[in-house]
């Protein structure tokens, strides 16, 4: 019995508790702050092809995306003015299509850029993957590659 109770007692010490453990994060969501509700929310449904999720507000300042494995994109309402970002600070969608994304984007007449800012001209980068930049309406830098 002395045996089991300190084979138990050795178990417990040997297992770390819940907070000995480091915790686990995972993205749940991306959020960009906007001017135009309506305009974003048509540029991410209509020209990245995002489909809407219900959100709990229901206020008309929110306007949730699903942007895959559970992760959602939550637009809101409420800059006061456009801003400039750096290229390198943005967000980035994966698809299968990058040349006929990029028809997709002079169609439509919207700007696009190489990783070096190079208008009309899709980065080949060292590990094969191709990629495109534009700007959203508000000026937030979107990357579109075709990474597996």
């Amino acid at each position: 019995m002395k045996q089991l109770l300190l084979l138990v007692l050795l178990a417990a010490l040997a297992t770390p508790s819940s907070a000995q453990q480091k915790p686990v994060f995972k993205i749940n969501h991306a959020a960009v702050f906007v001017t135009d509700l309506k305009r974003s929310g048509e540029f991410y449904t209509q020209i990245l092809n995002l489909d809407t999720i219900p959100e709990p507000f229901h206020d008309g300042r929110h306007i949730w995306l699903t942007i895959g494995n559970g992760v959602q994109l939550h637009i809101i309402q409420g800059a006061d003015k456009e801003r400039e970002y750096f290229q390198n600070t943005h967000l980035c969608f994966s698809t299968t299509d990058v040349i006929g994304f990029s028809k997709k984007l002079d169609e439509k007449n919207i700007n696009w850029y190489n990783a070096g800012g190079k208008p009309k001209v899709i980065t080949n980068r060292i590990d094969g993957v191709h990629q495109v930049f534009l700007k959203d309406p508000d000026g937030y830098w979107i990357e579109v590659n075709d990474a597996k």
